[in-house]
């Protein structure tokens, strides 16, 4: 028993592994890299681009540009040309909300005046990936915070927070409080199960807790720019922490009742509450294997 306990554990961390993998080095995209910039508010914008990674916002402030994400590798510069379109104002401020290569790897294409601040497990997180040491530490955070930071005032203020682990272990919340918007990264990727990175601190048993914090914590909000879908609004993101507390009580239940993993992953359905959620089969059984894992230890 002990034995096929082991072997399962060294399964699922297998399977996460590739799965981060993914995340922190991402495979280049071949053609050109198109930046597609759409109005979030005045001032304000949601980058996107065909295999860029994930979605990058562009705050135009009166004396600089604040970006938050950098998306994959060689994203960066596009990404400074479409700002160039935009405004010929400076980017002065680069925020990573996690440590995954489609969201830090096109920092090392910004100018090295540029101010790069992360939430401290995050730093720690990209110091480990090999993009950073190939460019001699260009990229990398200059600046950290531990639960909370603001930078800027009046319009151009930026508040940051964290509030535990879920999709890593440093998901930062980024908001524009003049603006009522936030962007989560990808603690809130979109309506989905989410990619639980273990490598990196993630967890599926504290996610809903540390997403219904950030729905309780954050006032005045009324737009989320989410790390790979749509924006979203404020209710979208109490009902995303509430799936995933009912996904770990349904995985919970299961476990007492003596099902297996294999067994969850062939017979779970979304409940008709959350109808519209993108559920992947891969994914369903990763994280159902991996919450399997997390609940026993």
């Amino acid at each position: 028993m002990k034995r096929a306990l082991v072997l399962g554990v060294v399964v699922v961390i297998g399977a996460l592994s590739v799965a981060a993998r993914a995340y922190q080095q991402p495979p280049q995209q071949q053609g050109p890299k198109v930046v597609e910039a759409e109005k979030i508010k005045d001032n304000l914008y949601m980058l996107t681009g065909q295999g860029g990674g994930g979605n990058t916002a562009v705050y135009i402030g009166a004396n600089g540009v604040t970006v938050v994400d950098a998306k994959n590798p060689g994203w960066g510069t596009p990404i400074l040309d479409k700002i160039k379109e935009l405004t010929p104002k400076p980017v002065t401020l680069l925020i990573n909300t996690h440590t995954h290569g489609d969201h830090v790897s096109g920092n090392v294409e910004f100018p090295a005046t540029v101010d790069i601040v992360v939430q401290e497990n995050t730093k720690a997180n990209m110091e480990k990936l090999p993009i950073f040491k190939e460019n001699a530490g260009r990229g990398m955070a200059k600046r950290t915070f531990t639960d909370k930071m603001t930078l800027g005032s009046g319009k151009d203020r930026v508040d940051l927070y964290y509030f535990g682990r879920g999709h890593t272990n440093g998901d930062a919340w980024v908001v524009f409080p003049e603006l009522r918007v936030a962007h989560a990264g990808d603690i809130f990727s979109g309506k989905n199960l989410p990619l639980l990175d273990y490598n990196n601190g993630g967890t599926g048993v504290e996610i809903g807790d540390s997403l219904a914090k950030a729905h309780a914590g954050i006032k005045n909000v009324d737009t989320i720019i989410t790390g790979h879908s749509r924006p979203m609004n404020w209710n979208d993101l109490a009902e995303y922490a509430q799936f995933n507390k009912d996904f770990l009580s349904d995985v919970q239940a299961a476990i007492k009742a003596g099902r297996t993993a294999a067994e969850v992953a062939a017979s779970w359905k979304v409940a008709e509450k959350y109808k519209g959620y993108t559920i992947q089969d891969a994914r369903l059984k990763t994280n159902v294997q991996a919450l399997y894992t997390e609940v026993a230890r």
